[in-house]
């Protein structure tokens, strides 16, 4: 599993980073493309990072940073998608990493309750 979610938030950096490229390059988008680049890319390292953890409390935090991350990529997602409908833009492209975003979260909830339980 490990290994799959490794694989996984990598491609959801790239996939965002891939997403924003087609994106109009104007100051507006700018900073919220800005944001989903960095916070997209936080999350695959902040995962790789829980997989080196030196304790479960270690591993726990760092799986809440991931889960903090994931949960601010889909709102920048959900924001451009939002922003793209006010300019008349496709917004069909933002639903497979809405998607992926959500079972990411879901994924990081889970796996952070059941390290804690036990625990």
């Amino acid at each position: 599993m490990e290994n799959n979610l490794v694989a996984r938030t990598r491609k959801f950096a790239i996939d965002c980073m891939i997403l924003c490229s087609k994106l109009p390059k104007t100051r507006e988008y700018n900073a919220y493309v800005n944001q989903l680049i960095r916070c997209s890319a936080s999350v695959g390292a902040n995962y790789r990072a829980s997989q080196r953890a030196k304790s479960t409390p270690d591993f726990i935090n760092k799986l809440k940073i991931v889960e903090e991350e994931v949960d601010e990529s889909n709102y920048f997602l959900d924001l451009l998608q939002e922003v793209s409908k006010i300019q008349n833009e496709d917004t069909t492209i933002f639903e497979p990493l809405l998607k992926e975003s959500k079972e990411l979260l879901a994924i990081t909830i889970a796996s952070i309750k059941t390290k804690k339980a036990n625990s």
